[in-house]
């Protein structure tokens, strides 16, 4: 029986263009693809790791041509709308007290800067939540096995009691290995609202 639902927040409640930001990007930094210090480098700010200042440094040193605008819009262009029927859903969740609500996000602190700037209702869907995991803030990122155990460790959870929405494959595949039940959402064709039709088979 599912007591706990965690939910991913971009492409779940967020749209993201994931695509196209990783296509701006390439093209500004003249690339055919991220190096794998690069990578690092994010996972690491997404892990509250280093700050938003050495972020940007990293960048600035190694592409100079760049501004530091450039990067910021770089990093930020994956940030699009945020649809009010979604807080809607996950609003009227929160008010039936039925289940435990808990986000887990990679993030990092441009981004949910950025989306505190643009989105009114931001502390209102925060407020849903039980708890509020975003990466930087426990530094520990999916799909490592160890934010999904300290999801459960922390809450005191089973992971069998647990549905956990995330629309990365990777990562509803780690959680799965743990027992977690999961959905493995597609932005292009599904819609967070629709859970209890979806997972029907759970609930």
């Amino acid at each position: 029986m599912i007591k706990t639902l965690i939910f991913d927040f971009g492409d779940v409640f967020i749209n993201l263009d994931k695509e196209g930001a990783m296509n701006h990007a390439l093209e500004i930094f003249k690339l055919q693809s991220f190096s794998e210090e690069m990578i690092a480098f994010n996972s690491f700010y997404e892990q509250g790791l280093i700050s938003t200042e050495e972020f940007l440094e990293f960048y600035l040193e190694n592409f100079p041509d760049l501004t530091e605008n450039d990067v910021l819009h770089a990093w930020n262009c994956i940030i699009k709308d945020f649809p009010e029927h979604r807080l809607e859903f996950i609003k009227k969740l929160a008010s039936e007290k039925k289940y435990q609500l808990i986000l887990l996000s990679n993030t990092n602190t441009l981004h949910i800067d950025l989306i505190k700037n643009d989105v009114p209702f931001y502390e209102d869907f925060k407020n849903c939540f039980d708890v509020f995991y975003l990466s930087h803030e426990i530094n520990l990122r999916k799909p490592n096995a160890d934010i999904y155990q300290f999801v459960l460790s922390e809450n005191k959870l089973s992971p069998e009691s647990c549905l956990f929405i995330d629309d990365t494959e990777e990562n509803t595949i780690a959680a799965a290995k743990l027992g977690i039940h999961t959905w493995n959402i597609d932005p292009k064709t599904e819609d967070i609202i629709n859970l209890f039709t979806v997972k029907k088979d759970l609930f």
